[in-house]
């Protein structure tokens, strides 16, 4: 079976420009992107504010980013709502905002992660909390009909195994996985392809992130993530084995292209399109 694959640009790739939401959207536009996955927060981010950060504030009229983008022509492909599951009186609040603006928006997607674990919590309390959370999060889920993916990013996510179990704490169809290509290889706590295989059942979004030789070789087995990586292609990722693992897989899967400056946003582009070919939903 061949794989069903849209690429999509998370607006992580503007930071660098201090671009603003709407000079990020028309930017991505300009490079051939079709969709976007914007990073979204609650309260009135300064920096945001006057226009030098990408981020979309919750408290604007979800409305309003898509009047945005379909000015330029593009679709909300997925939301960046990363919360701390373990901080409940955090995530619980922002991702039902978030939830509820995907939908608005016509995203089926808002990818998270389990963020940082406070020193003074146990594993065991770590995980109840994180059930909580994600008992929580589920009703949302079901009633807008978004997932909630999860993705490799932390101390406990850091192995498939890891992040199974959080998946795993709420029983649910709307629970699901967005996988880091590149976090998994910086992590270096399992082979990530061995890692993607263990999971792909419940891939349904993906952080295109490629990782340069020299990232790789001043963080791997150091850190459990990266905020962006270089241009997809460029890197160590070998890409053939990620889609050949998802290409038997019945749906279709978003690769978020998570990079760190235009000019790599636009030759990933380029790659992914070349590299995916007919597995490339053109429509």
């Amino acid at each position: 079976m061949t794989g069903k694959y849209r690429i999509t640009l998370n607006m992580e790739y503007c930071r660098s420009a201090d671009y603003s939401f709407v000079k990020g959207v028309r930017k991505a536009a300009e490079l051939g992107y079709r969709f976007i996955e914007p990073m979204v927060h609650t309260g009135w981010e300064l920096l945001s504010e006057v226009d030098y950060f990408h981020s979309f504030s919750m408290e604007e009229d979800p409305l309003l980013m898509k009047e945005i983008c379909d000015t330029s022509g593009l679709k909300v492909s997925s939301l960046s709502g990363h919360s701390p599951l373990m901080k409940p009186e955090a995530s619980v609040a922002r991702l039902t905002r978030a939830i509820v603006l995907a939908d608005s928006v016509g995203a089926r997607f808002v990818n998270t992660d389990e963020m940082v674990k406070p020193e003074w919590m146990s594993d065991e309390e770590a995980h109840q909390v994180m059930r909580y959370t994600l008992k929580k999060i589920d009703m949302v889920a079901r009633r807008h009909r978004v997932f909630v993916c999860i993705e490799p990013h932390g101390i406990y996510t850091k192995t498939s195994d890891g992040l199974m179990k959080i998946v795993n704490l709420v029983p649910s169809p709307w629970i699901r996985v967005n996988w880091d290509t590149g976090n998994s290889y910086l992590a270096d706590a399992e082979d990530p392809y061995e890692g993607l295989e263990k999971v792909k059942d419940q891939v349904y979004h993906i952080h295109a992130k490629d990782i340069s030789m020299e990232q790789s070789d001043a963080e791997r087995g150091l850190v459990t993530g990266a905020p962006v990586g270089c241009a997809c292609g460029d890197g160590v990722v070998d890409w053939e084995r990620v889609f050949s693992i998802l290409d038997g897989e019945d749906r279709e899967i978003f690769l978020s292209v998570e990079c760190g400056t235009i000019d790599q946003a636009e030759r990933s582009l380029s790659f992914l399109t070349q590299t995916l070919g007919d597995r490339l939903i053109r429509d």
